[in-house]
């Protein structure tokens, strides 16, 4: 007996030395889930709903160091019935992953317009967690997210472009491109998402011009098929942490047909 005792307070003692009881890290846990909770559904509205999205972008004399981008983005939306599953949680990371699904007959969008969904189901995976130096690479997915809809926009919709450009005695003095551009989105699509090896995120989403169409009930063309497609990247700021490791399955991010 003595030395069971003896063993359950050595146990305590090496848990507290470490900073982490077993309380504390179901908390972790907890945390981290409903943080993902949040994410994935504020990345359904995002594909659902919509989103508003100011980028500016400018290049300096040539040089990719001189290269800025500042991209900001805007939802809002009242939405029930939203589901989750495949809840995965990493405890060595303290990083958790959430899938959110979403069924509805209509709705109306950023836009205003009421759009026909058709009772498909929507997906879209959430990370989170309750450990700051763990955020890292989580930031960089938003961050390639944020991307990847600036480039669907802009092959969409279009941008503005300025350029200043001055030359004395045949050499070039200065160089400015800048870009602009502020647009909607609606029912974009993830496709698929992952890190490289510094912890760098990318992510593709695509939009369907095909079921857009269907969905609107008007005409949409695209050069080169029915399906736009583009990839965007984001990178983590200081020190990089690594990734998560949770396998990705199509059918977390695929669009589901209605129920029958």
């Amino acid at each position: 007996m003595r030395a069971q005792a003896l063993k359950m307070v050595v146990a305590v003692v090496v848990g507290l030395a470490l900073g982490v009881s077993p309380a504390l890290a179901d908390n972790k846990r907890v945390m981290s889930i409903s943080a993902a909770r949040v994410v994935a559904e504020r990345n359904l509205v995002e594909s659902v709903y919509g989103l508003k999205l100011r980028a500016n972008e400018s290049v300096e004399d040539m040089v990719a160091a001189n290269f800025s981008e500042a991209t900001e983005s805007k939802t809002s939306a009242m939405i029930s019935g939203i589901k989750y599953d495949n809840e995965q949680y990493d405890k060595d990371k303290d990083i958790a992953k959430v899938v959110a699904s979403l069924a509805l007959p209509s709705i109306t969008n950023v836009d205003g317009t009421l759009v026909d969904l058709k009772g498909k189901t929507f997906r879209r995976i959430g990370f989170g967690t309750a450990t700051p130096a763990s955020a890292g690479p989580l930031k960089a997915l938003r961050a390639a997210e944020l991307d990847a809809y600036k480039q669907l926009m802009k092959r969409l919709v279009g941008f503005t472009l300025e350029s200043q450009t001055s030359v004395e005695n045949f050499m070039l003095k200065s160089d400015v491109i800048k870009t602009k551009v502020m647009a909607t989105l609606f029912m974009s699509q993830l496709v698929d998402f992952g890190w490289d090896e510094s912890g760098d995120a990318w992510m593709k989403l695509a939009l369907n011009l095909k079921d857009l169409s269907e969905i609107l009930g008007q005409k949409l063309a695209e050069p080169g098929g029915e399906v736009v497609e583009v990839t965007g990247y984001g990178a983590q700021a200081g020190e990089a942490a690594p990734p998560p490791t949770f396998p990705a399955s199509a059918r977390e991010t695929a669009v589901g047909e209605p129920k029958r």
